[in-house]
């Protein structure tokens, strides 16, 4: 880290939501209400409102490897966040970039992935091969990956994580590569959730989750983009994955809903 510089610095992959409830505008506002400050590499382009997203414009991978580098090799970087990818291309330049980058903690949002909407050819088999493209490209580059419970079930019944030969949910991510995983919301039982880690050695810890409110995003990319955040400040994953998670549940309990759409969170809520 530059001596002259005491701000922590966090590299941010993702896509520009013009909505700003998710992607490069807003993961820059959790990075300063946690006091670190958010460089961006763009990965695609959407035209969205509130309520949905219209098109999907990859970023061509050339433009993510060009910019991505320009920065790391200018600005001390002690976080990386990898959001939403929409291409296995671009997937492809990100894993080349956290090969060669591999001393920086890396953290994987595995979230909603929207493909090129402008390709006629776009169906479920082509969003599924991006999936597991990221799965296989970056899984095992993360120091940690933030997955929602939901999804995390859902493709280990559908065997997008077969190669792991894990049944269990979070080992299956684990055994692909990732030193700690992080699901959120997983359900105990009815009405009752909690965020669970596992780490090295299967090591567990888990905390209660507040559910957030109804018709709102993902919310593992607000956890992803504050744990990078506080990673890159220094503290240790089980440190700065439960104060991620307590800062987005005081940034989800103040959303708001600002169109005829989804909710939004209020990403600037100071403090950790």
């Amino acid at each position: 880290m530059n001596p002259s510089n005491s701000t922590p610095i966090v590299l941010i992959f993702g896509p520009f939501d013009p909505t700003g409830s998710d992607g490069l505008p807003a993961d820059a506002i959790t990075c300063a209400a946690l006091g670190g400050h958010a460089l961006s590499t763009l990965t695609a382009i959407t035209i969205q409102d509130s309520a949905q997203t219209e098109t999907v414009l990859p970023c061509p991978p050339e433009q993510i490897d060009d910019q991505a580098r320009c920065l790391l090799e200018d600005i001390p970087v002690l976080a990386i966040k990898v959001g939403q990818l929409s291409s296995i291309e671009s997937a492809s330049a990100v894993a080349q970039i956290a090969a060669d980058y591999s001393q920086v903690p890396l953290v994987l949002h595995l979230g909603q992935q929207e493909i090129d909407t402008e390709e006629p050819s776009e169906d479920e088999d082509d969003v599924q091969d991006l999936i597991q493209a990221v799965v296989e490209l970056l899984v095992p580059q993360a120091h940690v990956v933030v997955v929602d419970g939901k999804r995390l079930a859902q493709w280990v019944n559908e065997d997008v994580l077969e190669a792991s030969g894990q049944s269990a949910e979070p080992q299956a991510l684990r055994a692909l590569g990732a030193n700690w995983v992080l699901v959120i919301g997983n359900q105990q039982r009815p009405g009752h959730q909690v965020n669970i880690l596992v780490g090295p050695k299967n090591e567990t810890i888990s905390w209660p989750w507040v559910a957030p409110p109804e018709r709102l995003r993902d919310s593992g990319g607000l956890i992803a983009a504050a744990l990078a955040s506080l990673l890159a400040q220094g503290l240790e994953v089980p440190d700065a994955a439960q104060q991620a998670c307590s800062h987005a549940i005081r940034a989800l309990s103040q959303s708001f809903q600002p169109g005829m759409g989804n909710k939004i969170a209020r990403r600037l809520v100071m403090g950790a």
